[in-house]
């Protein structure tokens, strides 16, 4: 009860500030067109009626170019926000409105209610963890710090992990894969042992957790776990319980299970929540491939098989009735469509384009592209650090209509009709979304370290982390006027 009663009061909190800024808005649009009009006070009813449509369409704006980043993919889960920001940044580079050392692993940020938070490696009694930390939004201050697992892939990189991999001089850093997700008040994190941990966002006290290995017979893939939760709706789902509960759905406000399904190998691939068809599902990119459920009930919707080979990392990405997914050494990518009839669901292969590294190759091995127009943005590379290319490719046909080198294994985000990239060098990198060709509007150096998380968009500021450092950036309208 505490708990909820916790995640209301913060929603409330936001909920009124809303309501207090739009109604001193409506105050002032009144009074100004009372002065401006000479409109006797007791017009002021139809003057109310303007302002409040004149206002309405205000916040509509402004909630369209400001928003929270509340997951791994972002709320929409497919890497994008409506936010506008500044398309040509100033020549000296972006104002850095903080800077702070961050220390090991490829977590991404997640932003909402003024707090930044992302998992670290830090040394504590002398093991190394996984460390959910809640920064300041505005300061970069840490706020708090919560151990969630154990770092033990450190010690496994002579099974051939590439954790402490990259271009010369860029190298090392190895640690936390998984992004906290934020809701309500409360923050979520799966670490690499599969502790599903969920913590207050306002003091960093554990609300609750489930061990998948413990409570549900599960097993950590090569390398242990690197997937993130996702919110959608009242379930944070997960994947990495044993047989008959490989995949899961957890009450986030009390932990309780809400559906467990299926008997699969868990991936490195946080899965993807979409609606096809009308259907609401949920797809794991498993060993076996492509497995959908029904998002409210975790019933069986569709299998679609797919080569596994060492690991699979990147998200699965859907567009209409195709969903795309790749993998690294040697496998490739391809897309899937997805039908209905009397019988139920089922997805057939379109195309594939086998292996990686080539020019006409679709693979991406961590780094998820995103979809805009029918067409893919996103580092289609494997293990081409330093240098691998952000490419264009056509959901429907697999062709790749442009390619750009000089990006490494960094991520991709979609920003309006813009693509945000992060190179693994640090640097933040903005261009036209665009079949036309590379078009690039504008660049600048971020961080120092290895950038192999996503680049992440809220409230016109862009929050970057590497092996090293995180930064805060201001990329709102006002800051191309400098």
């Amino acid at each position: 009860m505490h708990r909820e009663k916790g995640g209301r009061a913060f929603e409330a909190r936001q909920a009124e500030g809303r309501l207090c800024g739009i109604n001193a808005a409506i105050q002032f649009v009144v009074a100004n067109f009372i002065r401006t009009r000479n409109v006797r006070p007791a017009m002021t009813k139809m003057t109310f009626a303007f302002a409040s449509t004149v206002v309405a369409t205000l916040a509509a704006a402004t909630s369209a170019q400001a928003a929270d980043w509340t997951q791994y993919r972002g709320p929409n889960h497919n890497g994008s926000t409506t936010e506008k920001i500044a398309a040509k940044w100033p020549a000296g580079g972006l104002k850095a409105l903080w800077k702070v050392p961050v220390v090991d692993g490829f977590s991404s940020f997640a932003v909402a209610g003024g707090k930044a938070f992302t998992v670290v490696g830090r040394e504590l009694d002398g093991s190394a963890q996984e460390v959910c930390v809640a920064l300041n939004a505005d300061t970069g201050k840490e706020l708090w710090a919560v151990p969630v697992a154990t770092m033990r892939y450190i010690k496994r990189e002579n099974m051939g992990g590439t954790g402490q991999a990259g271009a010369p001089g860029n190298q090392g850093g190895d640690g936390p894969r998984s992004t906290p997700s934020v809701d309500g008040g409360f923050v979520y994190v799966l670490g690499a042992q599969l502790r599903l941990v969920c913590i207050e966002a306002a003091n960093g006290k554990v609300a609750w957790s489930k061990d998948l290995m413990a409570e549900h017979g599960g097993k950590t893939p090569t390398w242990d776990n690197a997937a993130s939760p996702v919110i959608d709706g009242d379930f944070v789902y997960a994947a990495g319980g044993g047989a008959g509960q490989a995949l899961l759905a957890f009450n986030k406000r009390t932990g309780a299970v809400a559906w467990k399904s299926q008997t699969e190998d868990i991936t490195h691939s946080t899965p993807v929540v979409a609606t096809i068809l009308g259907q609401r599902q949920v797809i794991f990119f498993c060993k076996s491939g492509l497995v959908s459920l029904d998002a409210k009930s975790g019933s069986l919707l569709w299998k679609h098989a797919f080569k596994f080979a060492v690991s699979t990392a990147m998200t699965p990405v859907v567009g209409g009735d195709i969903v795309f997914c790749s993998a690294g050494y040697g496998v490739g990518g391809g897309a899937a469509r997805v039908s209905k009839d009397g019988a139920g669901f089922k997805a057939e292969t379109i195309w594939f384009v086998a292996g990686n590294g080539k020019p006409e190759s679709v693979a991406n091995h961590w780094s998820s592209p995103v979809l805009k127009d029918g067409h893919l943005y996103g580092m289609f590379q494997f293990k081409e650090y330093g240098s691998g290319p952000l490419k264009c490719v056509e959901l429907a046909t697999g062709t790749v209509k442009w390619s750009q080198p000089g990006f490494g294994p960094g991520n991709i985000i979609l920003v309006g009709n813009q693509i945000l990239a992060l190179s693994d060098t640090g640097e933040v990198v903005l261009a036209e979304a665009t079949t036309a060709g590379y078009k690039e509007l504008s660049r600048a150096k971020a961080v120092e370290g290895k950038c192999w998380s996503t680049p992440v968009v809220s409230n016109g500021r862009v929050y970057v982390r590497s092996t090293k450092e995180a930064a805060c950036l201001d990329v709102s309208a006002k800051s191309a006027q400098r």
